[in-house]
């Protein structure tokens, strides 16, 4: 899909209005995917630096003969330090310091603290630095895709340690950093390709280097060559490319506030993922914050900005 064809589209456009939120779900689908398979590799031998490897290295190679054929000195009309804090906010810092949370926290606290954090910013971000003012119909949903994130984690939310407090710093930290990327992105008029190719390429030229020296090629050994296999591709392949384009699209689209609704749709998505990936049935606490947090996304994505 060229960059062209996405700048055709004007913002009063209904079919522009549909195709971002086409986009806007099938990225949350795939962080959903994402999810579920990360917790897979995780619990099978593989650790955050492994993934982040798999990942960046995966989407670098992608991306590498678009970036190539556009202007690579100038990182395809990015600029070195807007391509830096780009790669920095969506590539491994990101990955990595929302994965370590895990290490203070329980996974409750990140599924809903992360996205939670990355909603809530975008739409305080979005009207601070890109004047989008949210109407009162997006702020409801908005809390009640908040509520239904709080209801899906269940009890679970209000357990851990007296570490707890660390990991969950972290969490907000990751969704905030996120936010920035796609509030940036926006303010900068960076297009959905490059933007894709620039955090792809910047993240594995900078990450992979140094991980291959200090790790080697040790991961291989861990798993077995379908779970690599499966990493790579949704890794890589789906959350690495796919999905941060689709989201790039979505935030270009829909503007950076009311595309800031579909990551919280994540953890809904890795739940119904998980049924035929690991075989967990939703309890019925979780089949109503599935349902409280679909209602929260019609009611956000469905209202128009002035």
């Amino acid at each position: 899909m060229s960059v062209a064809i996405v700048d055709r589209f004007t913002p009063s456009n209904t079919s522009t209005h549909k195709f971002g939120l086409m986009c806007g779900l099938f990225a949350a689908l795939v962080w959903g995917a994402f999810l579920a398979v990360s917790r897979a590799g995780i619990t099978s031998g593989l650790t955050a630096t492994d993934l982040t490897f798999l990942r960046f290295t995966t989407a670098g190679l992608l991306m590498l003969p678009w970036y190539l054929r556009h202007s690579p000195l100038t990182l395809a009309g990015v600029g070195l330090r807007r391509g830096l804090i780009l790669a920095a906010l969506a590539g491994p810092p990101f990955v990595m310091i929302g994965a370590s949370g895990y290490a203070f926290a329980p996974l409750a606290h990140g599924a809903v603290l992360q996205p939670g954090a990355l909603t809530l910013m975008s739409f305080v971000l979005a009207s601070w630095l890109l004047n989008e003012r949210s109407k009162r119909r997006q702020l409801v949903g908005l809390a009640i895709v908040v509520a239904g994130l709080s209801v899906i984690a269940g009890p679970d939310l209000l357990t851990g340690g007296s570490q707890a407090p660390i990991g969950d710093m972290l969490f907000i930290l990751a969704g905030s950093m996120w936010a920035l990327f796609s509030v940036l992105a926006r303010r900068w008029h960076v297009a959905p390709v490059a933007a894709t190719a620039v955090v792809s390429v910047l993240s594995a030229l900078l990450y992979s280097p140094f991980y291959l020296l200090t790790q080697g090629l040790a991961f291989m050994g861990k798993v077995s060559p379908a779970m690599l296999i499966e990493q790579v591709v949704v890794q890589g392949v789906l959350s690495g490319v796919l999905a941060l384009f689709a989201y790039s699209i979505a935030v270009r689209t829909l503007g950076a506030a009311r595309s800031a609704i579909f990551p919280a749709l994540a953890p809904a998505a890795a739940i119904l993922i998980g049924i035929p990936l690991v075989g967990e049935i939703p309890t019925a606490l979780q089949w109503l914050g599935l349902a409280i947090v679909s209602t929260g996304l019609v009611i956000a994505v469905t209202s128009r900005t002035e």
